[in-house]
């Protein structure tokens, strides 16, 4: 990498997959629940244990959301929105028809080690929850694009937008995830306003969309492209039911059946994923090139 760590050079991963037009389509992350953990200041490249949480907390709740399969966030309030005492957390549960997203307040931060983690504690958010990612120390890019969308995103209020630590898809910055439903976004431009306005009138901002966290890349794409084939943005205007593959794993072209609830009637599609033709390194401090898949819609058949 050349340059000074704080610019956007052209070798940076997200200037680079914008010239060579990365699909986003089905990269989101697979996680279905949440435990978001407010912690200001300064994280390390592992930002549980490099961060100002307890020492001795991090490591055993580390050990907890694995063992529950949890995806675990470190969460942090942009710029001057709010500076209350930064003992926040919240419970997220992303599965289709139990979305919801709960906040609670810690006295000191072993008591995330024996909170429920179910959504039974908590206030919960009557309004979509958007995470930026800018874990810098992860990827400079991540940071030097997302610092400036947290800042600016204009959520109605406050406590809406929050940054936070690893996403995934660095090359894709800024990414965000809008949070009860998981839907991930990635190459979000300007100030943010269409993904706010969309969600704000429960709807998907189709344009940025990279997927919906919980779902395998065959649901991921057989969703997103039915939704540009038919229009369908609402948040739950597409359901998946089940997904089938039709050639072994591995292979260079994949081809997977999909089956759909939509709100007229049920789908099923037939989606093709290759092998992108060359290889690229996908982060800013990726070491080896590595190729990526992109999917199309072969067939739509109604049931």
């Amino acid at each position: 990498m050349t340059g000074p760590a704080g610019r956007l050079d052209p070798g940076r991963c997200s200037v680079q997959a914008l010239a060579r037009a990365d699909s986003m389509v089905a990269t989101a992350s697979l996680a279905q629940r949440w435990v978001l953990v407010e912690q200001p200041g300064p994280w390390g490249r592992d930002a549980l244990a490099q961060s100002r949480l307890d020492p001795e907390v991090a490591p055993l709740l580390a050990r907890r959301s694995r063992a529950e399969n949890v995806r675990l966030l470190l969460v942090r309030r942009p710029g001057d929105r709010l500076t209350d005492s930064g003992r926040r957390w919240a419970y997220v549960d992303s599965r289709p028809g139990r979305e919801g997203l709960w906040w609670s307040v810690r006295t000191g931060d072993a008591d995330l080690l024996d909170a429920p983690w179910d959504g039974s504690v908590g206030e919960p958010a009557t309004a979509p929850t958007y995470l930026v990612c800018t874990h810098g120390a992860h990827d400079a890019c991540c940071a030097l694009r997302g610092r400036p969308l947290a800042r600016s995103l204009p959520a109605p209020g406050p406590a809406d937008v929050w940054e936070c630590s690893h996403l995934g898809g660095d090359r894709f910055a800024a990414n965000v995830v809008v949070l009860p439903h998981g839907y991930y976004y990635g190459q979000v431009p300007g100030d943010g306003a269409g993904i706010v306005a969309a969600h704000g009138s429960g709807r998907v901002a189709l344009p940025w969309l990279r997927g919906r966290a919980g779902m395998a890349p065959p649901a991921q794409a057989g969703q997103h492209l039915v939704r540009e084939e038919l229009g369908l943005l609402g948040v739950d205007d597409v359901r998946t039911t089940a997904v089938r593959s039709l050639t072994p794993p591995g292979e260079q072209v994949e081809r997977w059946e999909v089956d759909l609830v939509v709100p007229d009637g049920e789908l099923t599609v037939t989606v093709v994923s290759r092998l992108s033709a060359t290889a690229a390194m996908l982060t800013c401090s990726a070491r080896h090139p590595a190729h990526v898949r992109t999917w199309g819609l072969e067939s739509l058949t109604r049931r």
